[in-house]
């Protein structure tokens, strides 16, 4: 096989990177936006020693799994991956991923619970982060960066944001160019807004919607284009501006004004109302998160028991169990989610429910040395997963069951090959569907103490 090479090919699989998969003369080739079932004409555009890259020329004989795609922007942003399909196929795809995760990764055979879907699969997300772009007549455009690039991709309207996304943003980008206030250039470091950042309530009718716009440096039309925002839509609570001076790929910088309102929006996550700031981990798809979190709650048995809740976040799901709990303590990094939580937990009245900032594997270990020994610890981790010190104080600490939250099927797989090398069975995984049409899935884990000593 050459590169530029056309070749025939059957797709019989799709890869967790959204790609089909097919053999050609005993090697794998990889291609992006097909269907299983797909039979091709591909070029091949990159050549290693057991596989290879091409791309779609010919769709001689259609899947039955294909439909038709809506967005303009699909397949040049680096957003979706699944337009092209049923979401029904779609989500045999994700069952498959999160499941060979742990079986190839992990070498476990846990009990593996049938995907539950997302109710909506347009317009779900309740937070934008968009960065912003400028056209060569000066004009500015919102957008998203192209697969693998940071090169921004205009997008008028994301059909997996609030149609008030869009509107938003439009006016954003038509009256910062009035104010003559222009878009940062990441090659040259130079220009002044970077991102525009937008989070909206979703179970609170009147919950409003945060906008934060992220900047280079502070400029006082900022001033004036804050007050424009805040008079054209209503419901926007606040708009914050938050610099970012770095030479950086992470969207939010330390520092905050808030130009006009507050920062926090209002909402409630199973039954339990929150504040939640800019800088708050909060899940984006409110309805299908909640699901995940009843799930945990499940696993959890929480009854009259102690909980320790890592990454914690504005506390939303170990606040929902406290009614049950003996105790919460959740553990968050960010300072201002950690207010949040214990402004959460105040609102509601609870008492049984503390919060600390530090990192979840320092937290863990204080807790493992101050001999507290909680009776579940839940996790909830960034994609790249836990931390080896994490894990160990977990397992020193000897909860009866450790239930997990995991935004990237590869990494919780092996965390949990770990903690099972530390004295936990892996009972059960289910996929839960929280990003429909991207590659990303959502698993739930829950893990029991084995009877022999850790």
């Amino acid at each position: 096989m050459n590169k530029n090479e056309i070749i025939r090919l059957g797709i019989t699989a799709l890869t967790n990177e959204g790609f089909g998969f097919g053999k050609y003369d005993g090697m794998a080739v990889f291609v992006p936006f097909t269907a299983v079932g797909d039979e091709i004409e591909t070029k091949v555009v990159k050549v290693n020693k057991s596989y290879a890259y091409a791309k779609v020329e010919n769709i001689l004989s259609p899947s039955p799994d294909r439909i038709e795609n809506l967005c303009p922007a699909f397949g040049k942003c680096g957003g979706c991956a699944f337009r092209h399909i049923t979401y029904e196929a779609e989500l045999c795809a994700k069952e498959n991923f999160v499941k060979e995760a742990f079986e190839k990764i992990g070498g476990l055979k846990p009990d593996f619970l049938p995907i539950v879907p997302s109710d909506d699969t347009e317009r779900y997300r309740n937070k934008l982060e968009m960065p912003v772009g400028a056209y060569e007549n000066g004009g500015l455009y919102c957008g998203f960066f192209a697969s693998r690039s940071h090169r921004i991709i205009p997008v008028e309207d994301c059909l997996l944001q609030p149609e008030i996304f869009s509107e938003i943003t439009r006016f954003i980008t038509e009256k910062a160019r009035e104010l003559k206030i222009s878009a940062y250039n990441e090659e040259r470091h130079q220009g002044v807004i970077r991102h525009i950042y937008l989070r909206k309530a979703v179970n609170v009718k009147n919950g409003g919607i945060c906008c934060v716009i992220v900047a280079r440096k502070k400029a006082p039309e900022f001033t004036r284009l804050a007050r424009a925002i805040s008079e054209k839509f209503p419901g926007i609570t606040g708009v914050v501006l938050n610099i970012n001076p770095e030479k950086t790929n992470v969207i939010l910088g330390e520092k905050e004004i808030v130009l006009c309102g507050k920062a926090e929006i209002s909402d409630e996550m199973c039954g339990v109302p929150v504040e939640i700031s800019p800088k708050s981990f909060y899940q984006v798809n409110t309805r299908a998160a909640e699901k995940i979190y009843r799930k945990a709650a499940e696993f959890a048995e929480p009854k009259g028991k102690v909980i320790l809740d890592l990454y914690c976040g504005a506390g939303t799901i170990g606040l929902s169990m406290a009614k049950d709990a003996a105790k919460i303590i959740g553990a968050e990094i960010i300072p201002e989610a950690v207010e949040n939580a214990k402004a959460n937990a105040e609102r509601l009245g609870i008492s049984n429910a503390e919060f600390i900032c530090a990192d979840a594997g320092k937290a863990a270990k204080t807790l493992s040395e101050q001999k507290i020994s909680p009776d579940v610890i839940l996790l909830d981790p960034p994609r790249k997963g836990c931390s080896e010190e994490t894990l160990s104080a977990c397992a020193q600490m000897k909860p009866e069951r450790i239930v997990m939250i995991s935004c990237n099927p590869a990494t919780a797989a092996r965390d949990c090959k770990r903690l099972s090398e530390l004295g936990y069975k892996l009972n059960a995984v289910q996929g839960f569907d929280l990003f429909p049409r991207t590659k990303h899935v959502e698993c739930i884990m829950c893990m029991q103490r084995m009877e022999q000593t850790v």
